[in-house]
């Protein structure tokens, strides 16, 4: 089995990344092979409607000067997946934003890509605004029947300044415990 991240964050070993590979290490800890990608820090195009995936129905954007379609080969030969972003003014960073789109719209037009796939958001902010972009992470996931395990509170951290998450004791038990219901919901779904 294998769970691949997406770290959204233009910093690139932050607060986000370091949340992610908290979920991850307890995912590994369970024998599940992980990846993380680092988007946040890419040129990512945003969706341009052109309709060309819909036609094609192979499930990959006709965007191909980005990292898109290697990530959506790696959501497509893996058994679940996580997005991770900061919160900028209330919402997903535009990096984020975009591949969110893209991905959601080649695998919506691809036939379902997605479906039954084992997914989470998480999101990280100073003070405010977490739970939004949880639900805006979460918008894909549900649109594309994935299938979501969750913990013991909504999947966001408090952090400002660069290993400030660590401090978050809170949100640091929330992804363990999310990575632990995330390995344990793979082993009951694709044993």
């Amino acid at each position: 089995m294998k769970v691949v991240a997406f770290n959204g964050s233009p910093r690139k070993n932050g607060n986000t990344f370091m949340a992610l590979n908290i979920i991850l290490d307890e995912l590994k800890n369970e024998d599940i092979q992980t990846e993380l990608f680092q988007i946040g820090s890419e040129q990512i195009t945003g969706c341009d409607a052109c309709l060309i995936c819909k036609k094609t129905g192979d499930g990959f954007c006709a965007i191909d000067s980005d990292i898109v379609n290697k990530a959506l080969t790696s959501i497509y030969e893996s058994e679940g997946f996580i997005i991770g972003s900061p919160t900028y003014f209330g919402s997903l960073t535009p990096q984020t934003k975009a591949f969110i789109d893209r991905v959601g719209y080649c695998a919506r037009a691809g036939g379902s890509k997605l479906k039954r796939k084992v997914a989470a958001g998480i999101a990280i902010a100073r003070r405010a605004g977490s739970v939004d972009v949880c639900n805006e992470i979460n918008n894909l996931f549900f649109l594309n029947q994935c299938i979501l395990p969750t913990s013991t509170y909504w999947n966001i951290g408090a952090a400002n300044a660069k290993g400030e998450i660590m401090e978050d004791k809170e949100g640091v038990d929330t992804f363990k415990t999310l990575g632990q219901n995330m390995a344990w919901l793979l082993k009951k779904l694709y044993a």
